[in-house]
């Protein structure tokens, strides 16, 4: 019966990692030296086949058959080496799959073989000619006819009992999690996947793409702290985008019609399982358009990436969730109504709404509004609550800077946030383009800067005569891609979606 392969701890492992690296250079050193081989030199290898169309081709082939008169040639990473006598059997992945391998004296030939013996090691990269057959105990297999050794491992493969689970390696080495766990690569497969979804749909809509600027002499497009940095030559304060707002609604009055960017945001605030101070974000603005089509674009969008991954039913750590359309859309009043019992509408003072933020536990500082009450009952009481997709409507305008008024209900905007499983996914608005509105609700968020909110929004001066060229109704929609991510590749953290998360620097 013919020897099979399985997962094995390296016996290397019960030695430090530097050891081994010591012990591998070594080796190299010696490779080099007795056999004059580089296996650096290669500069190219004419792969024909991945693994997984090998696996699909070849996959129908019954126990004990050869496909017969069939070469493939193909590459990847020696994931286990098990090593016989006359044989030998080793694991291979690639970027799509994995299959076995199996070295034969007599096929490979005596010093090719001896070769793989000696000087091959898990973590290698090898170019493999080989034929397909499926064993006795029904793995599909490719018989080695022969190799090529292009890159050597010098340091040794996480253990393979369990894998790499340790979050601190795997986000500061990703390049380690992505070999050790495939899992992982596929949730970045799923991630691109989901990020061409979001470009088709809007390019459906005749949107067009753009770029605006990552350094900029003000942070605008939301309340958020920024980075700054400084520019030596023009000696002015620069500042990492918040946002891509103010820019995108310059081109919607520059008359480009329908826009979008996706690109990186950076807010300097804290880190937890939902925040990076580096995030991705897709913002979109459509000329004559409001808030509600913001809401039939979103559900589109979000519909068509569950759908591009397979189901609009996901299953997010251990919740179902359905992305079924119609979301559930309701107003923040009545969502404040219905999870906290407190009807802002029958409030009639500020003062009244603060004893009963006091009464729920709300910190009061004695300058917060009836709607900033609200607002914080909200964000306090309701959010988490929001585990299926839902869209919440009618914001305060005092907390909504850049969003239009509902002229029925001038407190309120004509603005949503989509939340999935008690967090924020999108932000939209029918947006502001009343020039002397956005001068006034600008000063109010400097009034509010100066008594020592970091996070209110700057004074644009150029972004309000932009305005005051004209421009149009305008609906504009800001989604969050790292967040979208999660939801739908069951990740508990956004660092799981994101290649290379902020990490703290080690001491």
């Amino acid at each position: 019966m013919m020897p099979e392969v399985h997962n094995g701890m390296n016996p290397n492992l019960e030695l430090p990692e530097e050891e081994i690296l010591k012990q591998r250079i070594d080796k190299l050193m010696r490779l080099r030296g007795e056999e004059g081989y580089d296996p650096f030199r290669n500069d190219r290898w004419d792969r024909k086949q991945t693994l997984e169309e090998i696996n699909r081709v070849y996959g129908s082939l019954e126990a004990d058959c050869h496909a017969e008169g069939v070469e493939v040639v193909t590459a990847g990473r020696l994931m286990t080496i098990r090593r016989h006598g006359k044989a030998s059997f080793a694991t291979m992945e690639d970027e799509t799959s994995r299959i076995q391998l199996y070295f034969q004296l007599d096929a490979t030939g005596e010093k090719a073989y001896n070769f793989f013996r000696k000087w091959v090691d898990t973590g290698d990269i090898l170019g493999v000619v080989g034929t397909p057959f499926r064993t006795r105990r029904g793995e599909l297999t490719l018989q080695v006819k022969n190799y090529t050794l292009l890159s050597k491992a010098l340091r040794p493969l996480p253990e393979k009992w369990h894998g790499l689970k340790d979050t601190e390696i795997r986000y500061r080495q990703r390049y380690v999690d992505l070999i050790a766990n495939p899992e992982v690569r596929e949730t970045f497969r799923k991630r691109a996947i989901i990020v061409k979804t979001f470009r088709e749909v809007l390019e459906r809509h005749g949107t067009m793409e753009v770029e605006t600027p990552i350094l900029s002499p003000l942070a605008g497009g939301a309340n958020a702290r920024p980075f700054i940095t400084f520019h030596n030559a023009l000696g002015v304060n620069l500042y990492l985008r918040i946002a891509t707002e103010l820019y995108l609604k310059r081109l919607i009055v520059g008359m480009l019609g329908r826009v979008y960017e996706i690109g990186k945001n950076f807010r300097n605030e804290g880190i937890d399982i939902m925040h990076n101070p580096e995030f991705t974000a897709m913002e979109v603005y459509w000329a004559y358009a409001n808030y509600q089509d913001m809401m039939d674009l979103t559900e589109e969008i979000l519909v068509a990436c569950a759908d591009a991954l397979g189901s609009r039913k996901v299953t997010y750590q251990g919740t179902e969730i359905s992305f079924e359309p119609p979301f559930k859309r309701a107003t923040m009043v009545d969502l404040v109504k219905e999870y906290c019992g407190v009807d802002i509408e029958a409030v009639q003072s500020d003062e009244e709404a603060r004893r009963i933020g006091k009464a729920r536990g709300l910190e009061i500082t004695g300058k917060e509004t009836r709607f900033g009450i609200l607002t914080e009952l909200f964000e306090n009481f309701v959010e988490e609550k929001l585990i299926q997709p839902t869209f919440v409507l009618g914001h305060p305008v005092e907390v909504s800077p850049l969003a239009k008024r509902n002229y029925d209900s001038p407190d309120y905007t004509n603005r949503f946030e989509l939340f999935v499983y008690g967090k924020e996914v999108a932000n939209a608005f029918s947006e502001l383009n009343d020039p002397l509105d956005q001068r006034e609700r600008f000063t109010e968020q400097l009034r509010k800067k100066t008594e020592g909110d970091e996070e209110a929004h700057v004074f644009d001066e150029d972004f309000v005569q932009a305005l005051e060229y004209g421009l149009p109704p305008t609906g504009g929609l800001g989604i969050g891609i790292d967040r979208v991510t999660m939801f739908l590749t069951d990740s508990r953290s956004i660092r799981d979606v994101i290649l290379f998360p902020t990490m703290k620097p080690k001491s």
